[in-house]
């Protein structure tokens, strides 16, 4: 047999390495949302706030 040495705990670590980096990339698929999201919901946020600072009554 002419095979070449394979050390079984790098094999195992980089097998389970690549398992929790596809869950990881699904999860951000699922889950994630993109930068143009976040900005879009950032600005809406700050806009309904301002409005609301504008309609304070202040005695």
């Amino acid at each position: 047999m002419t095979g070449s040495v394979v050390n079984l705990n790098k094999a195992r670590k980089a097998r389970d390495r690549a398992t929790e980096k596809a869950q990881a990339d699904a999860n951000a698929v699922k889950h994630g949302r993109t930068k143009a999201e976040r900005l879009l919901e950032a600005a809406r946020a700050e806009k309904a706030k301002r409005a609301l600072d504008q309609a304070k009554f202040e005695e």
